[in-house]
């Protein structure tokens, strides 16, 4: 999928002005220069803590928690 120019002026008021599809394709870049720069985000070590215990906790019991199919149907009633 080919990029926005990125010099494009991304204000507010300029990206809702935008089509749903221009859009996504900007919140792609985004989240693509997040992505390579995922590696100097650090966690503290309660969140890691906390991932660790989560995960424990999933593999203990895969099925114990809700699909996003059930989340999404509470979530709207």
């Amino acid at each position: 999928m080919e990029t926005l120019h990125r010099t494009t002026n991304y204000t507010l008021a300029n990206i809702m002005k935008l089509s749903i599809n221009e859009r996504i394709l900007i919140v792609e870049d985004l989240w693509d220069t997040i992505a390579d720069e995922s590696k100097s985000v650090s966690l503290s070590e309660a969140q890691k803590k906390e991932l660790d215990k989560r995960l424990e906790s999933y593999r203990k019991n895969p099925k114990a928690g809700s699909s996003w199919k059930e989340v999404k149907t509470r979530i709207k009633s």
